[in-house]
Order: structure tokens, then C-alpha cells, then sequence
């Protein structure tokens, strides 16, 4: 099912980076959310597809409204998405259940600390770190822990309860320590030591455990650092950042509940005066915190603002998690900054296709607004080749899949007027066999004689007067009518001759691009024909892997040969 006109001029704007979309319907209520790697290419896809599942259909059918939120990874964007499902349970989604938590790993407090998974966050001064996007991820680490740290394979209780009385706690304390690093993403010096592991036993010949250490070290170039989307380190807190120009400001609201995003929100502000960022983002703050009914007493800032509540703090982190959410929450205001810019250019440019149309109809005196244009052009070289190109315009745009070429086939020699006349009837025969939409407008490259020949395919077709058409003369650009020997002379710079210039010179680009294809495709075909022992067959996959002769006869021997065999090969070379 295409998209409206109102949600083609959204979706042109969504980039193509991870993140979550939301699709609203009449009454602003969110109907899905939804996860995506490319969003631009996933939202695309509602819209591009028939749907089988009534469900989808429906969903499709009822979004008015698309907005995202754009984050830095794919685990981010599930993240984010189960968040989001959670506080707003759109009708479309499949709930998942309140109570799903996030695996986490835990360094436990303790004199000799243990490491482990755990989905409950105790406040006891261990140390969490995550979360993971799965079970799996954390049993992987585990796992690579106890392999790259403990002896044997075994894992750390164990490794504890066989060491405790040998192994001193400063050593075990070490490995803790390189635990941590690896776990907060600081594994440059980890790497170079299993680097420098690994040259040692392969310079030993020890290659079983050389391939152990590059497991190791795979695993580690791998591993993803701790979102921050959801954050152990971060409760309650709303973020604000601001993007600005000269006369607009996007502020982005990011609410954090329980250590998650649970909510992301921007807003545009018109400035009427010179006002300042500071006093804009006040402002929209104590809007947004009312209609979001917050109550955090922390907030944290892309910018310094005074302050109007005594019990909320406001902060503008510098580093950790906090600055995470702030670069998280200042690409969202940036994107909508962006946003508003090409949908500004695409409305813009919408504009000026409808000028010029309107201008076409104005000028060449048309009944309707001409959405639908076909033009044709014929090319060939001193009458070898011919062929002749039909492109498409719809709603003053390329149709590139509506283009066609056409071999002309029932005329002998360079005759123009003769071609165009076999190729307009050979058209609009097949449109009206398959009751396809014929166009508003039909142009002709070419003055009185194509535009004649033209017209008596037309008539046999019985569709003339039914689809309005002009030729267009190269030599001073002059419009020809039917039955009207004068010519019309469009200004210059008129948006309606630049449309139709636009459309003569694309269907030349068009017809000349596969003209020359034919020749050089004949040029080797006819040289080929002449060597005794290459059968039509063999000329037909030379022409499809090397193109032209000049190709062929400069590839070597051996590269001819897996293609056609010894022998062929031989007797090409033997005219070369």
C-alpha cells in the first residue's frame, strides 16, 4: 500500500541509522513501535509491500504520523523499543510483560569478588555492569572470562575454592581489575598482550593454543560497551538539550525511570524575538515537565539555565552515562532540525513542480493539468541501429520504471518521420491492449514531420484528440501544435519550457545510452561471425562478458578459455 502524500514527505526524511519509530493515528495516540537498523529502509517497507496479515493492513491503514528516535546502535534501538512498549502498550504490539528485567553482570563486594549474572540490582557497593540484550551475551562473557582469567576452564567459585590458600589476593585481585576494564570497553591493553601472547606461541610452533588466543581476541573486538538506554548508574532524572538557528530551536526531552528511557520527545519553538537558548529551553522544560507529569528532582542540561524549582537540581554531565544521555538526546533535536530543513526543500520543490505543470497547462492551452507526460526520441547512426526511446514523467518526476526502448523493426534505412510513426503505434497499441493509463501529454523530439507521424498513429489507434501533443523543434526550441503550421515560442527562462526540455533531453540520454550498447553489441557480433568455427551461441556469451571487440582482444588467453573453451579460444587468437 503507497504512502500518503503527507507520510511520503516524512519517510524521504528519516535517515538510515538505528533507532525506534512510532506510528500515530487521527487522534495522536501511538499505535506500534517498532526496533530497526536502517530505519529509513524498515519504515519504508509498510508502505512498499502488500501485506498478507489483516492485522498489518489494518495498522498500516490507520498511521497518520510517523516519528523517531534515533540511537547509536541496534542493541540500543531493541533496548529502547521494550522500554517504550512497556510505558505505552500500543494496541498493535505484542506486550511484552511489566516484570521483564535485563541481565546484568555483577562483581560482587567482597574479599575476593565473585562474578556473576544477576537480574536484581542490590545497592550493597558491588558493581553492575550492562545491560545485556540477552542471556547469551552474558554467558559468552562468562564464559571468555573464566576461559582468558582462570585455569582450566573453570569458573571463578571454583577457581577461588581451589586457590584461596595458594594464590595470593593481590593476583586475584589483578584479574578482577582486568575484569573491570574489559567490561567498562577500555580493552586496548588487554588486546596487546593476548597480541604479544599469541606471536610467542606461534613462534613455538604452539599452534593450538596461538588459534585459543585469537578466539580470545576475536571475542574481544566484538564485544559491545554498555548502553545507554538503560543505565545502573542513572535513576530519575529528565534530560534537555537544544538545537537552534535563527529562527527556530528543537528541544528534546529524554525521561529516565527506574535507569531507562522510557520517553522521547521534541518539540519546535518559533522565536519571535531575538530570545536566547537558555530562555527557551526554560521555558519548554517547565511545559514539558507539566504535561508529562514529572517529578524528578534531577535534571540534567545540554546548556546552563537558572533554575526555578529550590528542589530539582540541574546538572550538565561532562562525562559517564550522563553524557551519554545528553549525546543521545542532542542527536534527536539535531535530527529534527534536519528534518524540518528537507521537508522544507521537499515542499519547495513540490511547489515548483506544480508551477510548472500549472505553467505547461497554462501555455500549451491544455484541458488538464498534464501529471501524466510520455516523450519520444529516436536515435541512429547514419541509419544503422535505430531505436527509439519513450520516457515517463508522473507528477513532474522520472518514472524510470515506466521507460521503454524500442528497436525499430518495419523501417528500412534513416527515416525519422517513418520510425517515430512505428513506435507511437507499437505504445499505445500495447497500452490500450492492456488498459493501462494513457497520458495528459505526449511530446515528440522533432518540428512538423514527427509530430505528423505521430499523429497518424494516433488515428489508426482512434485515440487522437483523446491525449494532447507537441512537437519540440532542437533548432530555436519552438513548440508544434497539430494542424497548425505556426509555431509557439516559449520565454526562455518559463518553467514550462525547462519541463519539457527536461523531458526531450532525458529521452535522448535514454534512447542514445542503448543505441550505443546495440552498435558496439553488432560490431562484435559481425567480427565474430566471420572466424570459422565460432557458432552464434559462443558470439552471444563473448558479447555478454566483454561487450565490444577492443574488450575482448585485450583480456588474456586464459580468461577467454574458462569462458569458451581451448579450442574457440585458439581461433580467436589466431585473428587477433
Amino acid at each position: 500500500m503507497p504512502a500518503s502524500p503527507p507520510l511520503t514527505s516524512i519517510i524521504k526524511t528519516i535517515p538510515k541509522k538505528p533507532g525506534v519509530y512510532h506510528f500515530y493515528d487521527t487522534n495522536d495516540t501511538i499505535i506500534y513501535i517498532g526496533k530497526a537498523k536502517d530505519l529509513k529502509k524498515r519504515v519504508s517497507s509498510y508502505f512498499t509491500k502488500n501485506h498478507k496479515q489483516l492485522k498489518t493492513k489494518n495498522l498500516v491503514n490507520k498511521i497518520v504520523d510517523i516519528r523517531c528516535v534515533i540511537v547509536e546502535t541496534e542493541i540500543d534501538a531493541l533496548l529502547l523499543e521494550n522500554n517504550l512498549i512497556k510505558k505505552h502498550q500500543p494496541r498493535y504490539n505484542i506486550l511484552l510483560k511489566d516484570d521483564k528485567s535485563y541481565p546484568w553482570i555483577c562483581i560482587k563486594k567482597e574479599e575476593f569478588p565473585r562474578v556473576f549474572q544477576t537480574r536484581n540490582i542490590v545497592k550493597d557497593g558491588s558493581e553492575y555492569f550492562g545491560p545485556y540484550m540477552s542471556v547469551h551475551i552474558v554467558n559468552i562473557l562468562l564464559d571468555f572470562f573464566s576461559d582468558l582469567f582462570y585455569d582450566n576452564g573453570f569458573n571463578p567459585d571454583s577457581y577461588i575454592s581451589r586457590n584461596l590458600n595458594n594464590e595470593s589476593k593481590a593476583k586475584y585481585n589483578q584479574i578482577i581489575l582486568d575484569i573491570k576494564e574489559v567490561l567498562k570497553g577500555d580493552i586496548k591493553g588487554l588486546i596487546k598482550r593476548l597480541e604479544k601472547k599469541m606471536t610467542v606461541f606461534s613462534e613455538k610452533l604452539d599452534f593450538e593454543n596461538a588459534q585459543k588466543t585469537k578466539e580470545k581476541l576475536t571475542l574481544l573486538n566484538n564485544y559491545q560497551s554498555k548502553s545507554a538506554i538503560v543505565s545502573s548508574s542513572v535513576s530519575n532524572v529528565d534530560v534537555f538539550t537544544i538545537s537552534s538557528e535563527k529562527k527556530l530551536s528543537f528541544v528534546n526531552y529524554l525521561k529516565i525511570t527506574s535507569g531507562a528511557v522510557v520517553l522521547s520527545h521534541t518539540v519546535e519553538v518559533k522565536k519571535k524575538l531575538e530570545e536566547k537558548d537558555e530562555d527557551i529551553l526554560q521555558f519548554v522544560i517547565t511545559d514539558l515537565r507539566k504535561r508529562f507529569n514529572s517529578v524528578s528532582k534531577i535534571i540534567l542540561c545540554s546548556i546552563p539555565i537558572r533554575s526555578l524549582w529550590h528542589d530539582v537540581k540541574l546538572f550538565i554531565p561532562k562525562i559517564g552515562d550522563k553524557k551519554k544521555l545528553i549525546d543521545l538526546s542532542l542527536r534527536n533535536a539535531k535530527y529534527m532540525q534536519l528534518e524540518k530543513k528537507k521537508q522544507s526543500i521537499i515542499s519547495k520543490e513540490k511547489k515548483q513542480k506544480n508551477s510548472a505543470l500549472n505553467k505547461l497547462k497554462e501555455d500549451l492551452r491544455l484541458k488538464l493539468i498534464p501529471t501524466h507526460i510520455e516523450c519520444f526520441d529516436n536515435s541512429n547512426l547514419q541509419g544503422s541501429s535505430p531505436v527509439s526511446a519513450c520516457v515517463v514523467f508522473k507528477n513532474g518526476k522520472p518514472s524510470k520504471k515506466d521507460y521503454r526502448l524500442f528497436n525499430i523493426k518495419t523501417v528500412k534505412g534513416p527515416d525519422d518521420y517513418k520510425s517515430m510513426e512505428e513506435v507511437v503505434y507499437r505504445r499505445y497499441k500495447r497500452v490500450l491492449k492492456e488498459n493501462l493509463p494513457i497520458p495528459q501529454l505526449i511530446i515528440v523530439d522533432g518540428g512538423k514531420g514527427q509530430l505528423s507521424s505521430a499523429i497518424k498513429s494516433l488515428k489508426r489507434l482512434k485515440i487522437d484528440g483523446k491525449i494532447a501533443i507537441i512537437g519540440i523543434a532542437k533548432r530555436l526550441e519552438e513548440i508544434y501544435f497539430p494542424n497548425d503550421p505556426t509555431p509557439l515560442y516559449l520565454d526562455k527562462k518559463s518553467s514550462a519550457l525547462r519541463l519539457i526540455q527536461q523531458l526531450r533531453n532525458e529521452a535522448h540520454r535514454f534512447g542514445i545510452n542503448h543505441h550505443r550498447k546495440k552498435r558496439i553489441s553488432i560490431g562484435l557480433s559481425s567480427s565474430l561471425e566471420k572466424i570459422e568455427g565460432i557458432g552464434p551461441k559462443t558470439i552471444e556469451r563473448l558479447i555478454k562478458k566483454f561487450g565490444s571487440v577492443k574488450n575482448l582482444m585485450s583480456r588474456e588467453k586464459s580468461e577467454i578459455e574458462i569462458l569458451i573453451g581451448p579450442s574457440k579460444t585458439k581461433k580467436l587468437f589466431k585473428k587477433r
